[in-house]
């Protein structure tokens, strides 16, 4: 299940942001294992090292906790979580505005929008 990488943010950066959507989607439940950085780097065409910086940095951001001998977990520090989730929300509402201005669209008009694609 190899997938595709942009060459606009590094792989590591990409697939550290997929691992935290899964966490969001609650795909990835707190406290849960993930995959061990060779069986991740198989699973997604990269480098075993690619994985070990994708995990060092997710645990730098305290999203996952690296237990000796036992592998990557995902945190179970709500709190955490919490302000995960807000921050990618946050994000998704900020690219979608600045798509909506460089169409044109005022504020009413993106209100209107999504109104009326929540109601379908």
């Amino acid at each position: 299940m190899t997938e595709e990488y942009t060459a606009s943010k590094p792989i590591y950066v990409q697939i550290a942001d997929r691992i935290v959507r899964e966490i969001v989607r609650k795909e990835l439940r707190p406290g849960e294992k993930l995959p061990s950085v060779r069986e991740m780097a198989i699973q997604s065409g990269v480098n075993p090292n690619t994985i070990q910086r994708t995990y060092s940095e997710l645990e730098r951001m305290e999203i996952v906790e690296t237990r000796r001998g036992q592998g990557t977990f995902v945190t179970e520090n709500q709190e955490m979580l919490s302000v995960m989730n807000e921050k990618v929300q946050r994000e998704i509402v900020e690219q979608f505005i600045r798509n909506m201005k460089e169409l044109g669209f005022s504020k009413n008009q993106m209100i209107e929008s999504l109104e009326k694609f929540q109601d379908e």
